[in-house]
């Protein structure tokens, strides 16, 4: 344990650089998500729709409810609040791969790239962090 850590309270966490790189990674989408259903409707329902649709909006306030509430929890420096968010953003990510590739029919093999990459391992990391944190005794 170094000396800054030890002058946090429990459940608090240390952003190291790497840890900050997980954050963003994991956040990122959160906000630039919502700017492209927005601002490129056709993204949900096909060419032919040219407005904003029901489930694009639901996808926009999905995305910046949690990414405004991950924002909290750096914010707070809460340990817990983030680990919760990683987990439910893991979930997300775990049904949103098979959904995407389903509906929007990808290239398979980048997308698993993206999706670990980007999610997957990057959440994993973070979930080791910050249960280390919540933990220590």
């Amino acid at each position: 344990m170094n000396s800054k850590s030890k002058n946090l309270p429990l459940n608090q966490a240390l952003y190291t650089w790497w840890f900050g790189i997980i954050l963003f990674s994991l956040i990122w989408p959160m906000f630039i998500g919502p700017y492209i259903a927005l601002t490129n409707p056709s993204f949900f329902g096909g060419p032919e729709v040219t407005n904003i649709t029901l489930s694009s909006s639901l996808y926009a306030a999905r995305n910046l409810a949690v990414g405004v509430a991950f924002l909290l929890a750096i914010y707070l420096r809460n340990a817990s609040m983030l680990f919760i968010l990683i987990v439910v953003r893991l979930i997300t990510d775990l049904i949103d791969a098979p959904l995407f590739y389903i509906f929007r029919e990808p290239n398979l093999i980048g997308q698993i790239i993206i999706f670990t990459f980007l999610c997957y391992l990057p959440a994993i990391f973070g979930l080791r962090y910050l249960w280390q944190k919540i933990n220590y005794k």
